[in-house]
């Protein structure tokens, strides 16, 4: 490649900090991640991407997990031209080191099944803790999913912190005419609701989906709730943990930030170097964390 510098050890360290990480095939090669709006970028973004690619890569771009996306093949006398490149069109690199990382979100806006504004909040929650906690050092990485339902497209319950989208139905029994085909018993995707002794039942298995909303012909299941599940702990990797549920439905969008921000400035105080937040759970106790989270 043209203008091969040989980076050092010191170096490979310090652009890894710049969302860079080498191509295990070659000494000077790199792959870049560049950040999107939770998996959105605008047609001009994507040219501008494809654009950096062309100029300063391989020419090849790949999505990521973390819905960012990959420049490949990025010699390294070319970090620092690819990075003020992109600077220039409002897109930045990262993605990496023991700090919040790019959040992720389903489609729950636009879905179907969507009960929450995932675009607004992911955006809200991008701007407040990945933007605005850029430089706050975490003991390990943090990572934030959104999910518009219980779907759990994303697995938010996979995440250090996860949020999904609630639909809580408010119930009026006294409206039940128990109909020999309930439609709410039909409707129900995972056998919640069982008509039981000519009365509609639901029980704790409830995932609050939201899928019988309307569904009665007399009315029992018309008044709802929107909300905002959120779970805490969870990982995916080498070393699996599900996340567990906070015992609260949270119900506007400025609740959910505010939770989010006391569960990060408790794992930045409260977590030991090293450790991922599931850890920090474990080690303190569920109910010991949940207990000084809603306090």
């Amino acid at each position: 490649m043209e203008n091969k510098i040989l980076p050092t050890a010191d170096d490979v360290k310090r652009i890894k900090g710049l969302g860079f990480l080498r191509d295990k095939r070659f000494p000077d090669v790199f792959n870049v991640r560049v950040i999107t709006r939770n998996g959105k970028i605008t047609s001009k973004e994507a040219i501008d991407i494809a654009t950096a690619s062309e100029k300063f890569g391989s020419g090849e771009v790949a999505m990521t997990t973390r819905q960012t996306i990959e420049i490949q093949g990025i010699p390294y006398a070319n970090v620092q031209p690819v990075i003020d490149y992109l600077a220039e069109r409002g897109l930045m690199t990262g993605g990496t080191g023991p700090k919040v990382r790019p959040v992720v979100s389903c489609k729950g806006t636009t879905c179907v099944f969507g009960l929450i504004d995932t675009y607004s909040l992911s955006e809200k929650i991008h701007e407040r803790f990945y933007v605005g906690y850029h430089d706050v050092t975490l003991p390990h990485k943090f990572k934030i999913a959104v999910g518009g339902c219980p779907n759990n497209c994303v697995k938010p319950d996979l995440n250090d912190l996860g949020v999904i989208g609630q639909r809580i139905v408010n119930i009026d029994y006294s409206k039940c005419r128990g109909c020999k085909v309930c439609q709410i018993e039909k409707c129900c995707p995972i056998n919640a609701a069982r008509l039981t002794d000519g009365k509609i039942t639901v029980d704790d298995s409830c995932n609050r989906c939201g899928r019988c909303l309307g569904k009665c012909p007399f009315g029992a299941f018309e008044d709802y709730t929107d909300g905002y599940k959120i779970y805490i702990g969870g990982r995916w990797g080498k070393k699996a943990a599900m996340g567990r549920p906070l015992n609260k439905i949270f119900t506007s969008e400025e609740e959910v930030l505010d939770m989010i921000e006391k569960i990060i400035l408790f794992f930045k105080n409260e977590g030991t170097p090293g450790e991922r937040f599931a850890d920090t759970v474990n080690r303190l106790g569920f109910d010991v964390v949940e207990s000084k989270l809603l306090s």
